[in-house]
């Protein structure tokens, strides 16, 4: 039986999860959805990619169903089907594969290392200096600390790629565990899920939670209210919530709380990746969010957050506040943006690799890809054959005339123009399509 069912006979059609969320006011409650959902109807294929997976509904479902549940199991049913690969997706999906991949990627473990601090993605972009003052903080506490800059590969869990998040976390779970790692120090709620959810054999814990055990270096005390948004993810870490509201009051800072706060936290707008499908389902969700604030600065632990709410209201995030408060509540802190970003996950893996004395190291060239051929050693026989096997084709079709030096250079002259002719029709259309990645 699938989460489906369960949803068509478990839900009383309420409507209390359709007051909180404007995507099932849109197609109604979770039961009719569930009983009418058909994944050979392109608007059917469409739907559960809409929903932000944020789990509201599940906090107000007085019946204690997951809807969202549904959603994700929906979005890993078409891609089974092979019907899940929307061209709005290519953006999210390379931004993931960047961040996994060997220019990006640096493991770093210490001798006797069984802690490492996992950034994420977004905050060695957006804040390399915060990653660097934070990793040297928490040594203090765990001097063997290591350090993993890698992508958890959360998006293609959410969005029902299956076949490349298991692979991509297992392998990087087996390389951990298998030298000794025991514990990830997250700053990131996604990746804190993700190991949480996923991992047998690695604990998980925010950095804020310790931060706000061991106690923070005092720093100038400054007045004023702020407000928190809690990250979806981590919607029923109450220690989270808890952890990151104290690490606030010792800036002096007063807290006041929205509406919607600790496990009723509404989305941001990003999550799910539905700004690529339904930018304004995505914007509602912000406008919500910020209408709650009434003003007030924004205060979050998920840079990917800060960054979204940060387009329309003032925000910060935390490990800002806590190392730089003044600057941060005056707006003033620096916050990288792309293309930038990805020169300061190079520049910081560079600076981890000559800091960090560390017997054990790499860079990351796996993917699933790479995993089947290594299990399929005919994949490269083939790859020969066919290129053997083209050889006598491209002679008999006259085709090599082409390969001499002065055809050659022609074609290539022209196919450099057609490039740049795509390059530009496509940051043109990227321009104009309001679906940019927040990064």
């Amino acid at each position: 039986m699938t989460y489906r069912d369960t949803i068509s006979q478990k839900c009383i059609q309420c409507k209390l999860c359709r007051k909180e969320c404007k995507f099932l006011r849109r197609y109604g409650d979770p039961k009719s959805i569930a009983d009418s959902f058909d994944p050979t109807v392109k608007k059917h294929r469409v739907r559960p990619f809409e929903c932000s997976l944020c789990g509201l509904c599940a906090e107000v479902c007085p019946a204690g169903i997951d809807p969202a549940r549904m959603f994700l199991e929906m979005r890993q049913a078409i891609y089974r089907l092979g019907r899940g690969d929307y061209p709005e997706h290519s953006t999210i999906i390379g931004y993931e594969k960047r961040g996994a991949s060997r220019r990006y990627s640096y493991y770093a473990l210490p001798r006797g290392c069984d802690t490492v601090l996992f950034p994420g993605c977004t905050l060695p972009g957006t804040r390399p200096d915060r990653v660097l003052n934070l990793f040297e903080h928490l040594k203090q506490t765990v001097p063997s600390l290591g350090i993993v800059l890698d992508c958890c590969t959360k998006p293609s869990h959410d969005l029902g790629r299956l076949g490349h998040f298991h692979p991509m976390f297992d392998e990087m779970e087996g390389f951990l565990s298998g030298n000794g790692v025991r514990h990830v120090l997250v700053a990131c709620p996604n990746c804190y899920r993700v190991f949480k959810q996923h991992s047998a054999v690695l604990s998980v814990r925010t950095v804020y939670e310790l931060l706000a055990e061991e106690g923070f270096p005092k720093a100038a005390k400054i007045g004023g209210a702020v407000t928190v948004h809690d990250p979806c993810a981590v919607r029923g870490e109450d220690s989270i919530h808890t952890a990151v509201r104290e690490l606030i009051a010792q800036t002096g800072l007063t807290i006041e709380e929205m509406d919607h706060h600790g496990k009723r936290t509404v989305c941001c707008g990003e999550g799910g990746s539905v700004g690529f499908l339904a930018p304004e389902l995505a914007g509602n969700w912000r406008a919500i969010r910020t209408g709650e604030a009434r003003g007030k600065r924004i205060v979050s632990y998920c840079a990917g957050c800060v960054n979204f709410l940060g387009a329309v209201a003032p925000a910060t995030h935390i490990l800002d506040l806590l190392f730089e408060p003044e600057a941060a509540v005056a707006g003033k802190v620096k916050v990288s943006r792309a293309p930038f970003t990805y020169w300061n996950r190079i520049r910081l893996k560079a600076t981890f690799a000559a800091k960090v004395d560390a017997p054990v190291r790499r860079e990351r060239v796996f993917t699933p890809e790479t995993r089947d051929c290594k299990k399929n050693p005919l994949a490269r026989l083939l790859l020969l054959g066919a290129v053997l096997a083209a050889i006598p084709a491209v002679r008999t079709l006259g085709a090599g005339q082409y390969l001499g030096q002065d055809k050659l250079r022609g074609l290539i002259g022209g196919a450099v123009l057609v490039v740049c002719v795509m390059l530009i029709l496509f940051f043109y259309r990227k321009r104009n399509s309001g679906r940019k990645l927040d990064e």
